[in-house]
């Protein structure tokens, strides 16, 4: 009884200590929802307001019209699914050729591929890649925006791994029915590993939807840049500047599109960690 007892109350702590911290992870994404459909008045008011008087979406049509988002969003849209199917892409052949096969020198170049994801890469790399960016002329192209990142060694290392969990066998069975080993990696490998494909789809489209400094150096013409210099666009403009309502609206407008991902793929998502956690 008394294990049982103690049980019940570390779930009962660890249910109220995952609960503070869902309202404190929470809490500024709730105030800027809110900010966004208030007034400039209510949101210099004092006390401040949590909840808005009505749902003002003069903030959000506002953001529109000084930036123009929908434009920005679309190259968004268009980088980040470009670069998230060509790092899914690579990362797992990578992968299943570090995971399936023989050849020399495999341990020493995943080696040195681990060992590029301790290097700051967008600001190492940001100068020579500008400058081969520059000689290609794809200065404010989505070719700049894209190709840089359609390989990781993360996805590689993480692919790599699951790869290793599955039997040795099921490969063996393949060979014996006559499958090549692409046959095999197309018809067993990945339907075997939507869980974390799913995972690093959303890890991936998330990364490439943030991205600021390597846009920011490399789009000069305004109808090229993304949403997330569009968002500063906002902050710094002259129309708007101080006018927090708008500010945040177009920040809502800019979190949705990785919302509407996650929930999309979040069971995968979760799967992926599951599976991992029962690696570990």
């Amino acid at each position: 009884m008394k294990k049982s007892k103690r049980k019940l109350l570390k779930v009962i702590f660890a249910e109220i200590a995952l609960i503070l911290i869902t309202i404190i992870v929470s809490l500024p994404l709730f105030l800027a929802l809110s900010i966004s459909f208030q007034t400039q008045k209510e949101v210099f008011s004092f006390p401040p307001k949590i909840f808005p008087k009505s749902l003002y979406f003069g903030n959000y049509k506002r953001a529109f019209e000084v930036v123009p988002l929908a434009r920005l969003i679309l190259n968004s849209l268009i980088m980040a699914g470009v670069i998230t199917v060509g790092k899914l892409i690579t990362g797992s052949l990578a992968g299943y050729a570090f995971s399936n096969f023989k050849f020399k020198g495999k341990n020493v170049s995943f080696a040195v591929l681990f060992a590029t994801l301790f290097l700051p890469a967008e600001t190492v790399m940001i100068v020579p890649l500008f400058l081969i960016m520059k000689k290609f002329g794809w200065v404010n192209t989505y070719w700049a925006l894209t190709v840089p990142f359609l390989a990781s060694a993360t996805n590689t290392f993480l692919m790599r791994q699951h790869f290793m969990s599955i039997p040795h066998e099921l490969e063996d069975a393949a060979r014996i029915d006559g499958a090549t080993p692409m046959q095999y990696f197309v018809k067993v490998i990945l339907p075997l590993s939507k869980a974390m494909i799913g995972g690093a789809a959303i890890i991936n489209f998330v990364y490439a939807w943030n991205l600021y400094l390597w846009p920011l150096v490399v789009i000069m013409d305004d109808k090229m840049k993304t949403v997330q210099i569009g968002i500063k666009m906002l902050i710094t403009g002259a129309d708007v500047a101080r006018n927090w309502g708008v500010i945040m609206a177009g920040a809502m407008v800019a979190l949705a599109p990785t919302v509407i991902v996650f929930l999309l793929l979040q069971n995968l998502f979760v799967k992926s960690l599951v599976k991992s956690g029962m690696k570990g």
